[in-house]
């Protein structure tokens, strides 16, 4: 009985969702300006995120953004909703990441940086923003905030060294909760590689902090769902 009335709760929300998603394209695609607010207000900030932990260079995620979002707009009238609508923003914002770590692995990886120390900053900056939706209670102790924020960091910094291809599904599960069936559509693969690449990525990301988190911190790791089981 408690199964059956679950499925009618979540029956419900999905219609719900799916007349929200309607009559927010009827805006867009008639050009209502309220309409571009709610999107940008119910979007940016998840798309924010994703971006600035896919890409080499964080301090670059704003105008990727921008990015993203012009070409929601531009192409929202072809839209034909054979997936939601957050699915195919999300789709369109991995793409341009995508995009973006080529041009810089192209164009960029051989300068010299003048203003190394300078950007340094910015890219902490940047870790310091997107983690800041992580932290625990801010009821906790000024000492356990520390220790919080020092865990993050290192989780951020060894999250951009793992490959692209896992880290996409990895950011998408465990910091945007998606499902396997949602992931595979943005990242237009299987479900069965979905799941691989999830279980490459902890893997890599676990190598990557071996030895730099003390073992109290597998806490922390529950904390931000790293540890979920497939």
């Amino acid at each position: 009985m408690a199964d059956s009335l679950v499925g009618v709760e979540l029956d419900v929300l999905g219609l719900r969702s799916r007349e929200e998603d309607g009559s927010l394209l009827r805006g867009l695609r008639a050009g209502d300006e309220a309409a571009y607010e709610t999107l940008i207000q119910r979007f940016e900030q998840p798309i924010y995120n994703i971006i600035s932990r896919l890409l080499d260079n964080p301090a670059d995620a704003a105008d990727v953004v921008q990015e993203v979002f012009l070409k929601v707009f531009r192409n929202v009238a072809s839209f034909r909703g054979d997936s939601s609508l957050k699915t195919w923003i999300y789709r369109i914002a991995v793409n341009e990441a995508r995009n973006q770590r080529r041009w810089f692995s192209r164009h960029r990886r051989q300068e010299v940086n003048l203003d190394a120390e300078e950007s340094g900053d910015m890219y902490l900056g940047g870790y310091q923003k997107s983690y800041q939706s992580w932290l625990p209670d801010p009821g906790r102790s000024p000492y356990e905030l520390t220790l919080d924020r020092e865990t993050q960091a290192l989780i951020e910094a060894a999250l951009a060294q793992v490959n692209p291809k896992f880290r996409a599904a990895l950011v998408l599960r465990e910091i945007e909760g998606l499902s396997y069936d949602e992931i595979g559509e943005i990242l237009e693969i299987s479900l069965g590689t979905v799941k691989s690449r999830i279980l490459r990525g902890r893997d890599a990301l676990k190598k990557h902090l071996a030895g730099r988190l003390e073992p109290a911190s597998q806490t922390e790791w529950q904390h931000i769902g790293l540890v979920r089981e497939l």
